[in-house]
């Protein structure tokens, strides 16, 4: 069976997982514009900065074929939190860029960027211009006791020159000047793919990330199976690391693997010794020590098979002997 089979809804991320920076990560246009044939695509970021349209075009200039209503964004499950918040109609401080902003005023809000205008609530999303000034108005608001939300937590994000720092940094400034943490909307919180789920009427949706820590985790939170993309933030060390409620259901090279069988592990266990066989990489384990028995012809094999073994064995990373072969 293919990670695609019985799936009603693929939600895609975007950073890492489609594009880095501008630019498209290989395979992954191809691969979604015929996933899109039998499957419903829709694409789900943490992204707060751009609006639905924004990101729409940016997707359709890199040759996807899709409408703003296709794309759910952290603002999007951002404001639906603040309006249980806050009366309606309410003025809102709101930090971040043109992505965010519009989803509050489209929500009816009134928008200020300063403490001055006594805002009933506070709402927080990433965005380059971001600075010390609207860090320190968000700030002098937020010590009068009013609600904070935030659109996502990542304390990174991949662009086209490396990687840099995310949302969760500046919520992280805010969060040590004010004493409190703020009520969180993007993933890994639930509150984003219960609204995609509700949206999209999902039923047996498929969450595709580049993060164990955001895509993965608020997969596994929400129900959903997860697939790994290793195109992104998070590599082979970080998916043998995976504590249990970040472990993906597969663990993908790049899109292209959607549409393809994906290898069952097949597990023994024998006089203490877990052996794991995937295509035709083995890895066994043997109390703390986990070893490439057979390294076979495809690296990602072997990686799926030392995850299994590892995540069979309920033990932390920390405590193991792991055979470089396997995360190499």
């Amino acid at each position: 069976m293919t990670p695609l089979d019985g799936t009603d809804v693929l939600f895609a991320d975007l950073d890492g997982v489609i594009y880095k920076g501008e630019d498209a990560v290989p395979f992954a246009v191809e691969a979604l514009t015929k996933s899109s044939a039998t499957t419903r695509v829709a694409y789900i970021t943490n992204n707060a900065s751009r609006t639905p349209e924004s990101v729409a075009e940016h997707l359709r200039e890199l040759g996807l074929t899709l409408d703003a209503t296709d794309v759910v964004t952290s603002p999007q499950a951002a404001v639906r939190i603040l309006a249980t918040l806050v009366p309606a109609g309410a003025t809102i401080l709101v930090v971040g860029g043109e992505g965010l902003i519009r989803e509050v005023e489209g929500a009816g809000f009134r928008v200020t960027d300063s403490a001055n205008d006594n805002p009933a609530a506070v709402i927080q999303g990433f965005a380059p211009t971001v600075g010390w000034v609207h860090l320190a108005e968000a700030s002098f608001a937020l010590h009068t006791g009013i609600p904070w939300v935030a659109t996502n937590t990542d304390w990174t994000i991949p662009v086209a020159r490396g990687v840099a720092p995310g949302n969760g940094t500046l919520v992280s400034a805010v969060h040590l000047a004010v004493g409190r943490l703020p009520v969180f909307a993007g993933k890994p919180e639930r509150a984003i793919f219960d609204y995609a789920a509700e949206r999209f009427d999902a039923h047996n949706a498929l969450v595709v990330g580049d993060r164990l820590d955001t895509d993965i985790l608020g997969a596994n939170r929400a129900g959903m199976r997860s697939a790994l993309v290793l195109t992104g933030i998070d590599g082979p060390k970080q998916v043998l690391a995976a504590t249990e409620d970040h472990q993906p259901t597969y663990i993908l090279g790049d899109l292209r693997e959607l549409e393809q069988p994906y290898p069952e592990a097949h597990v023994t266990d024998k006089n203490g010794t877990t052996v794991v066989t995937v295509g035709k990489s083995v890895v066994s384990m043997t109390g703390n020590v986990v070893k490439a028995t057979k390294k076979g012809n495809n690296p990602l094999d072997l990686l799926r098979a030392g995850a299994t073994a590892i995540y069979r064995s309920g033990l932390r990373i920390y405590g193991l002997d792991v055979d470089p072969a396997i995360y190499s």
